[in-house]
């Protein structure tokens, strides 16, 4: 850019040089040398308008270069745009699990093949670092829309949640898809309600060694998901109370820093047919449990209640919960009080030294043979058993379930090896055995009629 006091001086001559062949004419005219006079210093005025016009807009465009810009976050396992100040983002999370499944045990070697088990996209982010928003589309399956909910967050220990998400009951139930031991979860969480529309206020308190969560919800029954557009059909919600404590988290040479230990209680009122009595499922995803479809019907009060706790220390890690699940249930004129129960002892050890955590484990180095390196690996192990409750197989053909078709006690054994191969993508291979034990005699054909034994493997994406 030219120098501006160059550029006035310039013209300034000019216009001098312009008026001296008339003022060298008429050297005695001092009205005309006024006249000139007046030109120059107007023309001054005007160029030293625009030098500082000019100087506002240069001050400007350095002000706002030197302003911080927003900022875009591509990595292994996390695509995010956020403002300069980090109030406002928008990130894109995503998940591909890709199954092959073939069962072992001649009763279920039909259902061998491969299994697109789930397929996302997560949208998630805040406004004003006050307001933060999940939406979450499941592509797998049928189309539907697991998760969308705001979260008002007025201070770490004071939130609030609106919309569809996790109903805070199991712990396992409430532990995110990618990251859990096994490639399917436990059998007691057959008997943890999932998804719900409700509102909730929740926090961490005490320094982050309390997490409490109390919440009203129009309420589903043992492992269910409510429709995202699911009306509260017998106008009774459905409450829920969490606690669960971390004492030592912030005690960092404690060998108990990654103890866990909680309650959760949930109670409502179910009547009719629009409550959906789920069935139940093996680690194959095969039916053990079901009770008889459109004649037995919720009619009262439901309740769970949970205990349960995590361990983890380096690279072992370890979940364990109990979950009772009763309810008042009618088949025309046989009402029965029953009540379930289930636990699960999940075990993980990550033989590359890497820690293991709730939220997962996240290798050293990627997997890469060219540079000699190979990720991270785990085994893990579990003991699991869901009882029901045999009062559901009495009253002959009202009885609230058929004897004759379905387990009254299910025992899951699981072992399986986790390769992570970078924080992105993981491969899993597992092998789970369920073993039956019946009311009466076993069914002579069909998932049940012989125990189930099924080897999974999965290759998984999750960002």
């Amino acid at each position: 850019m030219r120098n501006l006091k160059s550029l006035r001086a310039a013209g300034l001559l000019a216009a001098l040089t312009a008026s001296l062949s008339p003022l060298a004419a008429q050297t005695g005219d001092r009205s005309e040398l006024d006249s000139l006079r007046e030109q120059i210093r107007l023309l001054d005025e005007k160029l030293r308008a625009l030098e500082r016009k000019l100087d506002e807009k240069e001050q400007a465009a350095a002000a706002k270069a030197a302003e911080p810009l927003p900022t875009l976050t591509v990595g292994d396992g996390r695509v995010e745009i956020a403002s300069a100040d980090g109030a406002n983002s928008l990130r894109l999370r995503g998940l591909v699990q890709a199954d092959a499944r073939f069962f072992l045990d001649d009763a279920n070697a039909a259902q061998d093949g491969f299994d697109l088990r789930r397929a996302r996209l997560v949208f998630e982010g805040k406004f004003n670092d006050l307001f933060h928003y999940v939406i979450q589309p499941e592509f797998a399956g049928t189309v539907q829309i697991l998760d969308a909910n705001i979260n008002a967050v007025l201070s770490p220990g004071l939130q609030i949640r609106a919309g569809r998400f996790k109903t805070p009951v199991g712990l396992e139930q409430l532990q995110s898809d990618p990251v859990a031991f096994l490639n399917e979860r436990s059998i007691a969480t057959n008997l943890t309600p999932n998804r719900d529309v409700g509102i909730q206020v929740h926090g961490d308190v005490f320094g982050n060694r309390l997490n409490y969560a109390v919440g009203a919800f129009n309420g589903v029954l043992d492992g269910g998901n409510s429709p995202s557009n699911s009306s509260n059909s017998e106008g009774d919600f459905t409450t829920v109370a969490r606690l669960f404590a971390t004492p030592f988290v912030n005690d960092k040479d404690s060998a108990l820093k990654g103890l866990g230990f909680g309650l959760a209680i949930g109670t409502g009122n179910y009547t009719g047919s629009a409550n959906t009595l789920n069935v139940y499922r093996t680690d194959g995803r095969q039916t053990f449990f079901a009770y008889r479809s459109g004649a037995t019907v919720a009619d009262g009060t439901a309740a769970t209640i949970s205990p349960q706790a995590y361990f983890y220390k380096g690279p072992l890690g370890i979940l364990a919960e109990y979950v009772s699940s009763s309810a008042e249930l009618t088949n025309g004129s046989n009402a029965r009080d029953i009540t379930h129960t289930a636990f699960n002892v999940s075990v993980g050890y990550v033989l590359t030294g890497e820690e293991s955590g709730y939220r997962g484990v996240s290798p050293k180095v990627n997997f890469n043979p060219s540079a000699g390196t190979w990720g991270a690996f785990e085994v893990v192990a579990r003991l699991a058993r869901v009882d029901v409750d045999d009062a559901v197989f009495s009253g002959g053909a009202i009885s609230l379930a058929d004897p004759a078709a379905n387990a009254t006690e299910v025992t899951g054994y699981g072992l399986g090896l986790n390769w992570y191969l970078s924080k992105a993508a993981r491969a899993n291979f597992d092998v789970f055995h369920s073993k039956f034990k019946f009311e009466g005699a076993r069914p002579l054909a069909g998932a049940l009629s012989d125990n189930e034994t099924v080897f999974v493997s999965r290759l998984q994406v999750a960002f």
